[in-house]
């Protein structure tokens, strides 16, 4: 399934089960599920963008930005999308969290790691960065020489 479309399903899933765990607390378990389970998927997609980032970055200069927020790396329309998810999860879940004080609605402050590690495998998957340049040798550290 393509990193995009899953990224928004998993945001649509995300807030409807946070607006049903809101207004009727025995739904507010499935909430807690949805959101560990986007937070655990979204952990492991984080680490292997990681991964394929630090393998491309031999010959290619990436950078955090480009790769978690897609920016410069990816078309518009793709960036959009992600962004989007990104700031309807972090939004929604602290919504949820403030409306339902001291419950388990707070585990929903994990979910949006669900938007930031598709987005993560979809720049280090398909994103676009230049090429790496050597800025030569260092000097060394420490302060002593010889």
């Amino acid at each position: 399934m393509n990193l995009v479309r899953l990224c928004i399903i998993g945001t649509v899933v995300f807030v409807v089960s946070g607006a049903l765990g809101t207004a009727t607390a025995s739904l507010m378990p499935a909430f807690v599920v949805i959101s560990l389970v986007e937070f655990a998927l979204g952990t492991a997609a984080f680490a292997i963008a990681f991964v394929r980032a630090v393998d491309r970055s031999r010959t290619e200069a990436i950078g955090i930005g480009g790769l978690f927020f897609a920016s410069g790396s990816a078309p518009a329309s793709v960036q959009r999308r992600f962004v989007v998810c990104l700031v309807v999860q972090v939004v929604a879940s602290i919504l949820f969290a403030s409306l339902r004080l001291y419950t388990a609605m707070a585990f929903g402050v994990l979910a949006p790691m669900w938007a930031l590690g598709l987005t993560g495998m979809w720049t280090a998957a398909h994103g676009t960065f230049g090429p790496r340049t050597d800025p030569g040798p260092r000097a060394p550290r420490g302060g002593a020489v010889g």
